[in-house]
């Protein structure tokens, strides 16, 4: 059936309901899988439980490195899902908050970016405390580097967003060509994130936990919300923005 026109200007053709439907489920899909991996690694980075106790090195100086390498990878959790739910929200067909106003939403992305800068800056340190106790060398992984890295753009796109929360103290003449940029440094910003939990996957302790196919199926399992928001910015966000530059 060809699309109705009206003068010359063609109507646009209405999308099937399946296809808005598997959008739609692959958007909750994104929250649930965010939500169950942040649980399961919160659960086996449990300090006292068969899996979060040290594994050889029984020293005081060992077994304060294990623990605190299992906070730091629950703190990472923690940043990924606060970070994947503050951008997930802004999405029109599978966000938690769709009945709320846009101003609204801008403030819970806010409250979520805050908790999962909170949460890397909290699992930083205490890493960072321990490392220096125990008489460590820092930064000797591409996990702590990409880590690092990514904290440093977090923190520069806290700066971005709140200058376009107040443009004018912050003297901003093009908003919109800043709001692109926050949306494309946004998305590299979780990417990078996302990267930092796969390279955790590598450590020693947690090949230790997890074995095999499991392994395997925990690498891919980040990887799920990470094509669902690059979709989600790329195909909704990134084209209105420049349409308004």
């Amino acid at each position: 059936m060809q699309p109705l026109e009206v003068g010359l200007v063609p109507a646009p053709a209405r999308e099937p309901r399946l296809t808005r439907w598997l959008r739609r489920g692959s958007g909750i899909l994104a929250h649930l899988v965010a939500l169950g991996f942040t649980i399961f690694l919160t659960v086996l980075s449990r300090p006292g439980t068969k899996v979060g106790a040290p594994i050889e090195d029984t020293s005081e100086g060992g077994r304060r490195w294990v623990l605190s390498s299992l906070l730091a990878l629950f703190l990472c959790s923690q940043f990924c899902l606060c970070m994947a739910e503050a951008i997930l929200l802004f999405s029109p067909e599978h966000s938690p908050f769709f009945f709320c106003s846009r101003k609204a939403r801008i403030r819970l992305h806010w409250a979520g970016q805050t908790l999962a800068i909170l949460s890397a800056a909290l699992g930083l340190g205490f890493i960072i405390s321990s490392r220096t106790r125990s008489e460590l060398p820092h930064l000797v992984s591409w996990h702590s580097w990409v880590g690092a890295l990514t904290l440093l753009a977090t923190g520069g796109q806290a700066l971005c967003g709140l200058c376009l929360l107040c443009p004018r103290a912050a003297r901003v003449s093009k908003v919109a060509r800043l709001k692109l940029y926050h949306l494309t440094c946004g998305l590299v910003v979780y990417l990078m994130a996302t990267v930092t939990v796969l390279l955790s996957m590598y450590s020693v302790w947690f090949q230790a936990q997890i074995k095999g196919a499991a392994w395997y199926l925990c690498l891919a399992l980040p990887l799920y919300p990470a094509l669902v928001i690059m979709h989600q910015i790329s195909s909704s966000y990134l084209p209105r923005k420049k349409m308004e530059m």
